[in-house]
């Protein structure tokens, strides 16, 4: 007969966590939450560190090139969504490399023949105030001008006004050649008090724009996350069907960080890519692998050259693998299980993997609870598809605002290639669903939010690290009751709809 586990799986609101001593220097503002990315030996620093342990999931609904900045700029990793065209999801990390590094390609361009009105309609799709005006109304056109908010005004001017009577033309703007460093053009920003400084390469042609607003974000994010050239880091997903011809068009676009997505991760399909990707570029290209829920899941990955592994099957909140196949297991047993192995496996080969959780976070005390497990990262889809951030509408249902969020096994999605058993190129049946999530506002404010209060239940915790949180944390199973006993009870809430008059 089958195995069968003696223990039911568990989730992360089954546990507590203990308090611990805390002493005098143990404050939030001393909490470090930086963590390793990539595997590294006993003794040496890991190549790839994030400077929080979040990194958002691969999912047309989570991660595209605007996330991807969004979360980079609070210190975390966005892995762009893999079903998708190669071109396509080549062209998004480009723009994330090229937007940190200051040479901002155009994205609000027009012809000198267009009207007010045309500018109107582009600031409103692209929320850009600065308009290059070119030749052709391309993005590398010939430049003839710009316009700012400075050279119109909407109230004194007919709609059908050309652009070419209220631009400021070329002969009044200062540029600078393709040759200029991102140092120099700041410089030249600061000395001529400039909101931008177009930058040309032969024949007058617009190449890029570096924006005084990307100076003073470096000032307002210390945390960010940069590579060595002073751009922002990117993950890209990857599958386990056409990795020949896609991670090399994504590594020639600057991905830093590649990962196969997969609903299962202990396969011969998945073994065969990370060999693939070690034949062509050594250790070079950094790979995670996954899904898993067991020690053996683990030590195949780790041992067939993953850079991470990642853990979690059927946890998610569009996730219905369970339902539809009987496969899964609780994310937190899940969790402890595979950092048991992590440890064991480092302290026999010297060589230490990192391990993301993916999936089962409902509330944000579940961050630090599976930190506290063993997780070195979280991967998130539905906390970071509610952000204004993630690429999907906003819309109003019944006076509240939701955000779309759908499964990449879900029809919408078509992500066959995750689901990949070798079979028919096709999904057979779905393994997410289509919904909505509540709209959360700024990514900026939510991350702020959520990671204050995972620093201050380490510190309850007695840890500034998650390393000694892992250490010294001591986690307790909760009753049924005591989850009750745990919220709100026996009190009617002010705000509640027990607090309304008869």
């Amino acid at each position: 007969m089958a195995f069968i586990y003696p223990e039911p799986s568990r989730t992360f609101s089954e546990y507590l966590l203990i308090p611990g001593y805390t002493a005098a220097d143990c404050v939030p503002q001393n909490v470090s939450l930086k963590t390793a990315v990539v595997k590294y030996r006993r003794g040496e620093v890991p190549d790839l560190t994030m400077n929080i342990p979040l990194v958002s999931a691969i999912m047309q609904s989570v991660s595209d090139d605007k996330m991807a900045i969004a979360l980079a700029k609070e210190g975390g990793i966005s892995f762009i969504y893999g079903s998708q065209s190669i071109e396509s999801e080549a062209a998004m990390i480009s723009r994330v490399k090229a937007y940190k590094a200051g040479f901002v390609v155009s994205d609000s361009n027009v012809r000198p023949d267009q009207t007010l009105a045309d500018i109107l309609a582009l600031k409103e799709k692209t929320g850009h105030t600065t308009v290059a005006v070119t030749e052709d109304g391309s993005a590398t056109g010939k430049l003839l001008g710009i316009v700012s908010s400075r050279d119109y005004r909407v109230s004194r001017m007919p709609l059908e006004t050309k652009v070419a009577e209220f631009i400021t033309p070329f002969e009044k703007l200062i540029t600078a050649p393709e040759s200029t460093t991102l140092k120099e053009a700041n410089d030249i920003i600061w000395d001529h008090k400039l909101n931008a400084l177009p930058i040309l390469g032969a024949q007058q042609r617009l190449k890029y724009i570096v924006f005084r607003k990307d100076y003073d974000s470096h000032k307002e994010n210390p945390a960010e996350l940069l590579d060595q050239s002073k751009r922002y880091i990117v993950g890209a997903g990857i599958n386990s069907r056409d990795y020949a011809q896609r991670v090399p068009a994504l590594v020639e676009a600057g991905a830093d960080l590649l990962c196969i997505d997969s609903s299962e991760g202990y396969s011969e399909w998945q073994k065969n890519t990370l060999e693939w990707v070690r034949e062509h570029y050594g250790d070079r290209v950094k790979v995670g692998a996954g899904n898993v829920v067991d020690r053996e899941g683990f030590l195949f990955l780790a041992k067939a050259g993953a850079d991470f592994v990642k853990v979690g099957i059927g946890g998610g909140a569009i996730c219905i693998t369970r339902e539809q196949k009987g496969i899964g297991r609780g994310q937190a047993t899940a969790l402890i299980e595979v950092a048991k192995a992590r440890d064991e496996y480092f302290e026999e080969s010297g060589v230490y993997v990192p391990i993301c959780s993916d999936g089962g976070i409902v509330h944000d005390y579940h961050v630090t609870i599976a930190l506290a497990m063993g997780a070195d990262f979280l991967m998130l889809g539905r906390y970071f598809a509610r952000f204004d951030e993630s690429p999907t509408l906003r819309l109003n249902m019944n006076g509240n605002y939701v955000k779309e969020y759908w499964g990449e096994g879900s029809n919408r999605a078509r992500n066959w290639q995750r689901y990949d058993m070798g079979g028919a190129s096709k999904l057979s049946f779905e393994e997410g669903v289509d919904s909505y999530v509540p709209y959360a506002g700024a990514l900026k404010d939510n991350v702020a939010q959520t990671l204050a209060k995972v620093r201050s239940t380490m510190c309850n915790a007695g840890a500034l690290t998650i390393p000694e949180l892992q250490q010294k944390a001591r986690l307790t199973l909760v009753s049924s009751t005591s989850i009750v006993e745990g919220g709100a009870h026996d009190v009617i809430l002010k705000n509640g709809p027990s607090a309304q008059a008869e």
